[in-house]
């Protein structure tokens, strides 16, 4: 059977779960993201497909593994998908699935713990490039503090291309939780700012938090008060400033600088 009517409970579970409001269940739209987290061994709960996208060879795969893992799969009218899926063009395959269970001292675990706590970053694009960065310069775990967008909301998701699913990550942490767990910890904590200590002249050994700050704002006062260094990627005038997923915003944070100070600590 074939689901035809928006009006199903289906889609208000699909959009909810989209916003990231669903307890610990998130949206996987599209196929990098659903192949991604089966390779990850994610728990699925259910999957949507179009009966065109089932003739897709990648999204048959994809259908053939979800049934070897017993998950529950429904087919679902074209204009039914455009209202299950975020995307302005739906990839033909949704799914719901539970959040990698994380919590904050896991994130601290080893004497080599190096943790990203991303602060008030209201971007959920620019939340889940952090994640992705985080996980390819060998971060031990991010954190999502203070007014952070939900990393495992659908845009967050996307943009960390699937490093969520392999990366502890811990939604919704207070920015207090998160010193106290640094503090907990021994990390030396680290602020990535504008202006700071070139990469190459800041010793980055042993267990590191390397905060970084909103878009605009940068990271506030209290935090950087708690700081024992800051960091910073010189640039060139007139520039001052670029996004917070690409190198630096001002005042605060850099994912470049993240890119270095990670691979750094790690030799």
């Amino acid at each position: 059977m074939t689901i035809t009517s928006r009006q199903n409970p289906l889609v208000a579970r699909f959009r909810t779960a989209a916003r990231g409001d669903v307890g610990g269940v998130m949206l996987l739209d599209g196929t990098h993201l659903v192949s991604d987290a089966i390779a990850a061994n994610v728990a699925f709960q259910l999957a949507a497909v179009t009966t065109q996208s089932s003739d897709q060879p990648e999204i048959r795969q994809l259908i053939d593994a979800l049934v070897r893992l017993g998950v529950e799969l429904v087919v679902v009218s074209g204009s039914v998908m455009d209202a299950v899926s975020p995307v302005k063009t739906p990839s033909g395959i949704v799914a719901l699935a539970e959040r990698p269970p994380a919590d904050l001292d896991q994130l601290y675990v080893g004497a080599g713990a190096l943790v990203v706590a991303a602060i008030d970053v209201q971007d959920p694009g620019n939340l889940g490039a952090i994640v992705r960065v985080a996980e390819a310069a060998g971060a031990t775990g991010v954190a999502a503090a203070g007014g952070s967008a939900n990393p495992f909301g659908w845009k967050a998701l996307r943009g960390s291309m699937g490093s969520a699913f392999r990366l502890p990550v811990v939604p919704r942490v207070s920015i207090e939780s998160a010193l106290a767990a640094t503090s907990k910890a021994g990390c030396r904590l680290v602020a990535a700012m504008l202006s700071g200590d070139a990469p190459d002249q800041m010793p980055l050994t042993g267990p590191i938090a390397l905060f970084v700050g909103a878009e605009g704002q940068g990271l506030p006062d209290d935090v950087l008060s708690a700081c024992d260094g800051r960091i910073a990627v010189p640039m060139t005038p007139p520039v001052e400033s670029l996004n917070v997923a690409v190198p630096a915003n001002r005042p605060g944070c850099s994912v470049k600088v993240l890119t270095f100070s990670l691979q750094r600590s790690s030799k």
